[in-house]
C-alpha cells in the first residue's frame, strides 16, 4: 500500500486579527499565515546576534547522533551547555568540539525558571530577545500560556505528537517542514500517550504499522516570517531544512479551569479527559475477570457506546470513515 498524496496546509497573507478570528480560527484546520509583523527578530536573529544577547546562561538541550529524534524510546540524551555555545554548534554541521559524535545534532525547547511549575515565557528566560519578537495579537492576553524558544540543528526531525492547546509556531530563521494529522486520524497513528510510535513517517515500516497509509497527511514548509496555526490535538512532525530559530505561542481556548494546574508544559490531557481515561483503564481491568468470549462481547459494546456518545463527522478535513474504523480497529478490540 502506498502513502496518501500530501494535502497542502492552506496560506493565507495579510493577515489580521480580524481575518484570524472570523476566518480562519474556527475552521479548526492548520493554516499557515504569511506577512504577519513578528518585529526586528526576522532581521536582527543572526547566529552571531543570538549568542552574543543570549550570553553564557546555561541551557538544557537534547544531543542526537540520529536525525529521526525519538521521545518515546529516548534515543537522545540531555546536556547542559551556555547558550552561545549551544547556538554556534547548533549551526554547524560539523563540530569540533561535541558529546557523541562530530555529526550529532542539537535541539533546544526553553523551560521556565522552575522546570517542574513554570511554563515557559521567552520574556522571562531572554527578556532582550523578547522585546524583538512580537507575539501576534490573536488571542485575550488572559489565556496566554507560554512562549517556547525553539532551535534545532539542519536536519533534525521530531516526533509526531499532539498539543492541548492551540498554538502558533513563528518560524523565524530557516526553514522548515511541518507535517499534521488530523485528530480523526488517531486511531491510525499507533499512540503512546500523546506519541505516535511512527517514527518514519515518510518511509513508514508498514508490516508493524499498516494502518498508518490511511492518515491524511497535511504539509507545510515554513519560510522565515511564516507563522503556522496548529489547533489543539492535531498532530505535528517538524523537519528542519536548514539550521532554524522559531517561536511556539500557547494559549488556552478552553476555561482556564479545564486543564491541570501542575503542567508546566501544557501537555497534559484536560482534566475531565485524564479523568475518563483512568475510568476506561479501570473498566478495562474489571473485563479481565471475564472468560475471553465475554471479554470480547462486552468490549464491543462499549466501543459501541463509544461511538454513539463521543464520535461525530469530521468539521477539520480527516477521515470520514472513523467511526467503521473504531469499530474494526485492531487497537480497540479486547485484547
Amino acid at each position: 500500500m502506498e502513502l496518501q498524496d500530501k494535502i497542502p496546509v492552506p496560506i493565507f497573507n495579510e493577515v489580521d486579527r480580524c481575518v484570524f478570528l472570523k476566518e480562519i480560527y474556527p475552521e479548526r484546520r492548520p493554516a499557515v499565515l504569511r506577512g504577519v509583523g513578528l518585529g526586528p527578530c526576522l532581521e536582527k536573529w543572526t547566529v552571531e546576534y543570538l549568542g552574543e544577547k543570549g550570553g553564557d546562561r546555561e541551557v538544557k538541550v537534547h544531543v542526537s547522533t540520529v536525525t529521526q529524534m525519538d521521545f518515546l524510546h529516548k534515543n537522545f540524551v540531555y546536556k547542559t551547555l551556555p547558550f552561545n555555545e549551544f547556538v554556534r554548534r547548533a549551526s554547524e554541521t560539523k563540530h569540533s568540539d561535541y558529546f557523541l559524535s562530530e555529526d550529532e545534532s542539537y535541539y533546544l525547547r526553553s523551560l521556565g525558571e522552575d522546570i517542574r511549575k513554570e511554563p515557559a515565557d521567552l520574556s522571562k528566560q531572554f527578556p532582550d530577545l523578547a522585546e524583538e519578537f512580537h507575539i501576534p495579537q490573536f488571542f485575550e492576553p488572559d489565556q496566554f500560556f507560554s512562549s517556547v524558544f525553539r532551535i534545532s540543528s539542519c536536519g533534525l526531525q521530531l516526533w509526531t505528537h499532539y498539543d492541548v492547546m492551540d498554538n502558533l509556531l513563528a518560524q523565524v530563521t530557516g526553514r522548515k517542514r511541518v507535517v499534521l494529522y488530523s485528530p480523526q486520524d488517531a486511531l491510525h497513528l499507533y499512540l503512546s500517550g500523546d506519541k505516535s510510535e511512527v517514527l518514519d513517517i515518510d518511509a513508514p515500516d508498514l508490516k508493524h504499522f499498516p494502518e498508518f497509509v490511511k492518515a491524511k497527511r497535511y504539509e507545510c514548509v515554513l519560510e522565515p516570517g511564516d507563522l503556522l496555526f496548529i489547533p489543539a490535538l492535531w498532530f505535528h512532525n517538524t523537519l528542519a531544512l536548514q539550521f532554524g530559530v522559531g517561536v511556539n505561542v500557547f494559549w488556552r481556548h478552553l476555561p482556564a479551569h479545564s486543564y491541570d494546574k501542575k503542567d508546566p508544559y501544557g501537555n497534559k490531557d484536560p482534566l475531565a479527559a485524564s479523568r475518563a481515561l483512568q475510568a476506561l483503564e479501570r473498566a478495562l481491568n474489571m473485563l479481565n475477570e471475564l472468560p475471553a468470549e465475554y471479554k470480547d462481547f462486552y468490549g464491543r459494546r462499549m466501543i459501541q457506546r463509544i461511538q454513539k456518545r463521543t464520535c461525530c463527522d469530521d468539521p477539520s478535513g480527516g477521515n470520514k470513515d472513523s467511526k467503521t474504523t473504531l469499530l474494526n480497529s485492531p487497537f480497540t478490540k479486547p485484547a
